[in-house]
């Protein structure tokens, strides 16, 4: 029986050896927003690690939409440069496809990394103005985020496109848009930070507006075989606030417009979440979403056992199973599932001596012939 965290999955034009996504890890230690050696350490061990899809941390299109001066971010020559450099490992080392996730903070931009306790980075500290669709602070104790005009809306658009213009020249095999965790897509999504009274705001219509202007503009200079998708916030848990019903809505009007995948996580609006975890705790948005769209389906969420992934996608939840933290536990996590499943991952040729099949662990075979890279077909194959 094939096991389906192993099987290939083909997004446009490029095809993913198997199900595993590592999912965007903010690691505030970016040179003004320009990836070094850390990024290549960090993000190059998932690129050797077995896992199919790799999207880097949150990449920001500007400099006052960083969450930290050092995050990264594709806006000037050398961020795009150091994207680069990732891209380049990926192509030449490892078997994942590469990506950026494409964000801007709005009220969540000039904060302090959390090692440092989180909260506001004030002006006088290297800090600046955060931007939002209503001027709506965090919570007590943060100043209100200035309310942006129709024009600035306009022009944050573009920078989403001239990013991923970049993120081509780079070498990226594919874009996701962050609409998730209270950055400023969802903050324009959520009733709770949208109280405009104009074309972006009021109506479920007028709170997607911008969302689906950022997905358009960027498609359009997206080349037609790599693939788009967007991760977001299925709900708020707050009442009152985004819920999963809009966000079913949302990801029908994505499907529309030729969205490739969807990455369902939930909550980072609001500090009044009440949030329900635990295992899986999850995949239920995703499946709710999955039986109303095309696309492909990511879910998320306190998933790290092989079967419990392996069970997600047999039983129909989602097509492909985002890590994040197990990840950063064992980045080998791909290799373990694939021995305990009776698959086989990638082992790049520096580490196949790894292989449990040449260390003597009974019933273990061989590697496989893995593909050394994702196999990116043209529009026209």
């Amino acid at each position: 029986m094939a096991i389906r965290l192993f099987e290939p999955i083909s997004l446009r034009g490029l095809t993913i050896q198997n199900r595993i996504v590592v999912e965007p890890m903010t690691q505030f230690s970016a040179d003004d927003g320009t990836a070094g050696d850390w990024h290549i350490m960090h993000l190059g061990q998932f690129a050797v690690s077995g896992a199919g899809m790799v999207l880097s941390e949150s990449c920001y299109i500007e400099a006052i939409a960083r969450n930290n001066p050092a995050c990264l971010s594709l806006y000037t020559d050398e961020q795009e440069a150091g994207v680069g450099r990732i891209a380049s490992f990926f192509h030449n080392h490892g078997c994942a496809a590469f990506g950026v996730q494409l964000c801007h903070g709005g009220r969540k931009a000039s904060s302090r990394p959390h090692w440092e306790g989180g909260g506001k980075l004030g002006l006088d500290e290297g800090g600046y103005e955060a931007v939002a669709p209503s001027p709506v602070p965090i919570k007590e104790g943060w100043p209100a985020p200035r309310e942006l005009t129709v024009p600035e809306i306009r022009s944050i658009v573009q920078m989403f496109a001239d990013s991923a213009v970049r993120a081509h020249r780079a070498g990226c095999h594919t874009i996701e848009l962050h609409g998730a965790h209270g950055y400023l897509i969802h903050e324009f999504l959520s009733p709770i930070t949208n109280h405009r009274k104009d074309e972006y705001g009021g109506s479920l219509t007028n709170r997607m507006r911008f969302g689906l202007e950022v997905f358009e503009a960027v498609r359009a200079v997206w080349p037609d075989d790599k693939p788009l998708g967007i991760r977001i916030s299925a709900t708020d848990w707050v009442a009152g606030g985004w819920d999963l019903d809009s966000s079913v809505e949302f990801a029908r009007q994505l499907d529309a417009l030729g969205c490739d995948f969807i990455d369902v996580s939930s909550g980072g609006l609001s500090p009044e979440q009440k949030i329900e975890s635990g295992p899986g705790y999850q995949t239920g948005f995703a499946a709710r979403i999955k039986a109303k769209v095309k696309m492909k389906v990511i879910t998320v969420g306190q998933i790290t056992d092989p079967r419990q992934a392996e069970t997600i996608l047999r039983t129909g939840q989602a097509d492909m199973i985002g890590l994040a933290r197990i990840m950063l536990f064992n980045p080998r996590w791909p290799w373990l599932a694939a021995h305990e499943l009776g698959a086989d991952a990638f082992y790049t040729k520096q580490y196949e001596r790894a292989h449990p099949s040449r260390w003597a662990i009974p019933g273990a075979s061989a590697p496989g012939n893995q593909p050394s890279k994702p196999v990116e077909r043209t529009s026209a194959s």
